[in-house]
């Protein structure tokens, strides 16, 4: 697997496993095995045995005694993930604001100019991106370890939701609203303002990826 080059294999092939896990591509119920793995990978036995017992304990797998069955997120999983991010989510905006720095700053600009440009190209993958990055960024900037440690995990197991979420223009087109007013808050110094927006555009996500979660599956 050439493109596991560092050091942290055990890592990366644990982010590869939560990704493709995450994105669909173990639906729920597969039977993952260390042997199958290896093969599929092309990495041994240890780095594929520490992801495995890292994504059991994410729940995202369970042991069955002959491999381990795929459990993904279901949508309870997902309701509670973002009922959490509604109660916290704000926090990080109002930390980010009341903590933010010249070169902070000019970081959410930057994602939040690149989105501007990504919505005018239609590209709604690049812009699923760019939402990671302006999530986990006001997580970073907050400054507050705890928020940063609960939330970007959090991020991670929605990503396959938030695309199907963007993949309605409608959704998106206010997804990118709500995001440049959460900015203007932040710009503006106004922390309660940018905790009340960002709370206010989870509940909004919240109602649409469930929806969508219940039309796709």
């Amino acid at each position: 697997m050439n493109q596991f080059k560092t050091t942290s294999l055990a890592d990366q092939v644990f982010e590869k496993l939560e990704n493709d896990i995450i994105q669909g591509v173990y639906p729920r119920g597969e039977i993952l095995t260390e042997l199958k793995l290896v093969e599929q990978l092309g990495v041994s036995r240890t780095p594929i045995r520490e992801a495995l017992r890292r994504l059991e304990q994410e729940r995202l797998i369970e042991d069955t005694g002959k491999g381990s069955r795929v459990v993904g997120i279901t949508e309870d999983d997902l309701e509670d993930i973002m009922n959490i991010r509604q109660r916290i989510e704000g926090l990080a905006s109002y930390y980010a604001t009341l903590n933010m720095t010249p070169e902070g700053l000019a970081q959410l600009t930057h994602v939040v100019d690149l989105q501007g440009f990504y919505f005018e190209k239609g590209d709604a993958e690049r812009l699923r991106q760019v939402d990671d990055q302006f999530h986990d960024l006001i997580c970073t900037l907050s400054k507050r370890t705890v928020i940063m440690d609960t939330l970007i995990p959090l991020h991670r197991k929605t990503r396959r939701f938030r695309r199907i979420s963007m993949e309605d223009w409608a959704r998106t087109t206010n997804t990118r609203q709500e995001h440049e007013a959460i900015y203007r808050a932040i710009a503006a110094g106004n922390a309660e303002l940018a905790s009340e927006l960002t709370t206010r555009h989870i509940e909004n996500a919240k109602a649409h990826m469930i929806g969508g979660m219940k039309h796709h599956g």
